[in-house]
């Protein structure tokens, strides 16, 4: 059994040995607000998703002033055979960041800031206490700023999903990343159903919150499993969806199964629409929190505080 655990072992699917298609073939991150960004949040002590995840968009979105901050460290408790930041045992939380978080924003001068992090399975209340203190931060400093929180699953635990909500967060988003059946090799430590019901429950807890989640292509899921998600995720009242192509971050994750075209990911999107999403993102570079501040604009309430109380 121990020897099952390694994840770096699973093979669901040969992997592929060929050369990246050219639409997966993103510009080299250069330029002056790339290297001034870079510069802050090394100042600051802050992580990036951006980095950590060795996000292929990175380049595009530094560039016009935009990035993901990255909470609680850059260790994740979590090991996830799809995802490229460092697992292990983090150091202890860190109060101050949520104020850091708030300056970097102010300096950039941000309309709409990503906030996620690492998962924080030894102390999931003070994690979502952290989301909740950045997001109020941010909010001091920057009152026009749209706040956009990825959270974990918080193990389920339906006490950190309120603290978060209480801070009204102009967009939640977790993402579903793939099918049921891949769950146990994708999403350590993760459980689909208690995906579904954090989504749901933030729809129950806080009327109006608009809702996101985001799936990866390629892991050797099917057309028919795909499309059953996107229905569970419509059925739970999800607003945004985000569909783009899995890259394997090293030979110890999980391998391509196969690399969708731009027109599989365009009839992915008309799937998708069908199941009452108010706007769907597909397509092969595309990440959780790209474009987010346009799929924020389409669907976010008019100002902070969502329609409906806390219940």
């Amino acid at each position: 059994m121990a020897g099952a655990s390694q994840l770096v072992q699973i093979e669901i699917s040969p992997p592929i040995r060929q050369p990246k298609p050219a639409w997966l073939r993103a510009k080299a991150p250069v330029g002056d607000n790339f290297h001034q960004l870079k510069q802050l949040a090394r100042g600051l002590g802050l992580h990036t998703v951006c980095e950590s995840a060795q996000c292929p968009n990175i380049g595009e979105c530094w560039n016009h002033r935009t990035a993901t901050f990255m909470l609680l460290g850059d260790i994740c408790t979590r090991r996830c055979g799809f995802c490229a930041v460092p697992k292990g045992k983090p150091q202890p939380i860190d109060w101050d960041e949520p104020r850091r978080v708030a300056e970097a924003v102010a300096t950039l001068g941000l309309k709409h800031a990503v906030v996620t992090s690492v998962n924080r399975d030894d102390d999931n209340l003070g994690g979502a206490r952290v989301f909740a203190e950045t997001i109020g931060c941010i909010r001091e400093l920057t009152p026009e700023c749209r706040v956009e929180v990825l959270i974990p699953d918080f193990q389920g635990l339906e006490a950190a999903l309120r603290v978060v909500l209480a801070a009204r967060p102009d967009v939640l988003n977790h993402n579903t990343e793939t099918v049921p059946r891949l769950y146990r090799a994708v999403r350590s430590g993760a459980r689909y159903e208690r995906t579904l019901q954090l989504l749901e429950n933030a729809k129950r807890f806080a009327p109006g919150t608009v809702t996101k989640s985001g799936v990866m292509v390629g892991l050797g899921e099917s057309l028919d499993e795909l499309v059953e998600v996107f229905r569970d995720l419509g059925s739970v009242g999800v607003d945004i969806l985000t569909v783009g192509q899995y890259l394997r971050p090293s030979r110890d994750h999980l391998p391509i199964a196969r690399f969708y075209t731009p027109e599989e990911f365009r009839d992915l999107k008309r799937e998708a629409l069908r199941f009452g999403f108010q706007h769907v993102e597909s397509g092969p570079l595309v990440r959780s929190s790209y474009h987010a501040h346009e799929q924020a604009a389409v669907t976010a309430p008019s100002s902070h505080n969502p329609v409906g109380p806390l219940s």
